[in-house]
């Protein structure tokens, strides 16, 4: 019996996905469970398309994708980190949307008596992967155009969600022009630039970098937005159907 067409489940932790089919072309991650319902629900059963929650932070985010890669086989033409996060003041309002122009981390370092370095100054690491120009420039315009809030800009991938203001300063000193702070991307991006695979970054904003205020957040109004972005990652990421 030939099963190249027929889908079978496949695991990270205890997170089942479909095998997706040869030439299925886009791997999508958030981070839990609730975010990847809203991607698939925006998506509506769009063909080419494999979502999965790979885990909070960016050591599960790496795992997770670059087991969903492997078990792949090569089958994918790009990846994309989805999910909530927040928005800095005055960058990305709650309920609007963000595309990634570049995905950077931003905790990843050392303190120094001269302040914060990256591993990238240090020498012993990568902070930044530059996310696919045209597949985001095609991603932002397509959802302004269907009257989507939408932004560009830095993501900012944390270990530790920010809490002060202090610290939501220090970040937009840090890469000036940030937009997003979340905790997956650059795990995504590490597992796909392994492979050489494009990646984006698209974040729904529920509450604003700064003091936290869980009381306040709007986590169902940006799930409403991740959702109605689905089907405008469907248009501009199709692919080819055999």
């Amino acid at each position: 019996m030939n099963d190249a067409k027929e889908p079978r489940p496949d695991y990270i932790g205890q997170q089942a996905y479909s095998r997706p089919e040869p030439e299925a072309g886009v791997l999508i991650v958030t981070a839990v469970e609730v975010e990847a319902d809203a991607v698939r629900r925006g998506l509506g059963g769009a063909p080419g398309f494999t979502v999965i929650a790979a885990g909070a932070g960016p050591a599960a985010a790496a795992a997770g994708t670059a087991a969903a890669l492997a078990a792949g086989a090569g089958r994918y033409a790009c990846v994309v980190s989805a999910g909530i996060g927040g928005g800095f003041p005055g960058r990305a309002a709650v309920g609007s949307l963000v595309v990634a122009s570049e995905l950077i981390f931003a905790d990843l370092g050392a303190e120094t008596a001269e302040g914060f370095r990256g591993a990238d100054e240090l020498g012993f690491g990568r902070v930044r992967y530059p996310a696919d120009t045209g597949r985001g420039a095609r991603l932002a315009a397509a959802l302004e155009a269907a009257g989507l809030p939408v932004s560009t800009g830095p993501v900012l991938t944390v270990s530790t969600a920010t809490g002060t203001a202090d610290t939501a300063a220090a970040l937009a000193a840090r890469v000036p022009g940030a937009a997003a702070e979340a905790m997956e991307g650059c795990g995504v991006a590490a597992a796909a630039a392994a492979l050489n695979l494009p990646v984006l970054e698209i974040r729904a904003i529920s509450n604003p970098v700064g003091p936290r205020d869980r009381d306040a957040w709007r986590i169902g109004e940006a799930l409403a937005a991740l959702a109605a972005a689905g089907p405008i990652l469907s248009e501009v990421l199709k692919c080819p159907q055999n």
